[in-house]
């Protein structure tokens, strides 16, 4: 009986690339693969790479180098956003054997025989416009929560990203075959869902259409989750990454009485002064963003609320930093991600004048960040000694098991495994230095 081949897969970046690496890993399963953990000997390694951050492209390098190291004589093969930009640049990296555009990446499998053994890796790489249909994806491997795509591309273009180069225009799936996902996902035993896309909120926009399936009727968001809290099997559904634009007071007040959607939400700023916003091309300003937050408050007062920010953007100077620290500072959020401004190619961002050095980027990154950790302990704090539900999942540290709330609070607690994938009632009871709850079940 001849030994299986073997396949490895790493992910870099969002939510998204991680289940479509999980689907992607389910095909090479399907043919007959046998799937290893990356960094161990493989016959192929997949690389799934983002590009929001010159660190992510490094980290690509890094990955390619980790799969040489494990088997000199694999086939590596890389794709995602920085696949679909820069397949030259990256074909040229010692030991890639195979670039794949975003339109192929879902076709890996058609062309991992048709690698040859030369000095540079093969590109198979459109243009970016031949990525216009949905192909579904959702992750699985650990059994509490599951990533389900259910949008993809952008057609917002700000002045920064590269994303809509990277992914095409937005299109999305049926609502028919999210809930025909959502059952296969709760057959195997999940009990979260995370909803994901590149701009979640704008599904429905473009086609909605499913190879072999007739044009539907555009939907919206939110008849989307409208019909996801129908479904059964599902403790849990979470709103990844949403537009402040495209959150409705309609999809607040949902969340708000649903049963399933939890009180949880991440919401991009990007800056606090509307100027900087121009700049960016967003598609509000900060009067938008500040109404959004007062409806969630209005009817969620303990749900958690998530904020994107860059700093150093070009032409931001100390007053405009500043706009956007006393806005963080009195807007009634819970934590921040906070994104140093790193210029990428072909954008107009990347041309406009007035650039921050990076020593001033990093220093006002320090100062959110150190904001950020005030808001999210004070946040917790309000939580303290309350009783909560709890997702449990695994730790790495065997003496406990972890799983945050409903508002994605983490706590831990003294446990075994077979409490893993429960959800269960929790007394929050010693907040850590490293700002997870300490509990006991009830």
């Amino acid at each position: 009986m001849s030994t299986p081949q073997t396949a490895a897969f790493h992910t870099l970046g969002c939510k998204l690339n991680f289940s479509e690496t999980s689907s992607i890993r389910r095909m090479f399963e399907d043919k007959g693969y046998a799937t290893v953990n990356f960094g161990e000997p493989a016959n192929v390694y997949v690389i799934n790479t983002c590009s929001v951050t010159d660190f992510a492209d490094r980290k690509c390098r890094y990955a390619v180098r980790q799969a040489q190291k494990a088997n000199p004589d694999s086939k590596i093969v890389v794709i995602g956003c920085y696949a679909q930009l820069k397949p030259e640049e990256i074909s040229n990296i010692p030991g890639v054997d195979l670039v794949l555009g975003a339109a192929q990446k879902f076709n890996v499998l058609n062309y991992i025989d048709q690698i040859t053994t030369t000095d540079k890796g093969m590109v198979i790489a459109g243009e970016v416009e031949e990525a216009n249909s949905f192909v579904e994806s959702f992750s699985f491997g650990d059994r509490t929560r599951s990533f389900l795509k259910v949008q993809d591309g952008c057609n917002y273009n700000c002045s920064f990203c590269t994303i809509p180069q990277a992914r095409g225009k937005s299109r999305s799936d049926t609502i028919e075959n999210v809930l025909k996902n959502v059952r296969t996902i709760a057959d195997k035993g999940v009990k979260e869902i995370v909803l994901t896309g590149v701009n979640l909120g704008d599904f429905g926009n473009g086609t909605e259409v499913i190879e072999g399936t007739k044009p539907k009727k555009e939907a919206l968001f939110i008849d989307l989750i409208e019909a996801l809290d129908q479904t059964e099997g599902i403790e849990r559904f979470r709103i990844s990454s949403i537009e402040p634009n495209l959150l409705t007071k309609e999809i607040i007040s949902f969340v708000s009485s649903s049963q399933k959607f939890v009180p949880h939400f991440h919401i991009p700023l990007q800056s606090g002064s509307n100027e900087i916003l121009k700049l960016m091309r967003r598609r509000y300003l900060r009067e938008l963003y500040q109404e959004r937050i007062e409806w969630i408050r209005e009817t969620m007062p303990d749900c958690c609320v998530g904020v994107d920010v860059i700093v150093g953007f070009p032409g931001e100077t100390d007053e405009h930093f500043q706009e956007t620290v006393e806005f963080l500072k009195q807007l009634d959020v819970n934590y921040f991600h906070v994104f140093t401004y790193s210029e990428r190619a072909n954008t107009l961002a990347s041309e406009m004048k007035d650039v921050v050095p990076m020593k001033t980027r990093k220093e006002r990154n320090e100062i959110l960040r150190n904001i950020s950790a005030m808001k999210k302990r004070a946040f917790y704090r309000q939580s303290e000694g309350k009783v909560k539900r709890v997702l449990i999942e695994h730790s790495k540290d065997q003496e406990y098991v972890t799983g945050f709330t409903s508002n994605y609070i983490k706590v831990k607690l003294k446990g075994v495994d077979s409490l893993v994938n429960e959800l269960r009632s929790v007394k929050l009871e010693t907040l850590t230095p490293e700002g997870i709850y300490e509990a006991s079940l009830v």
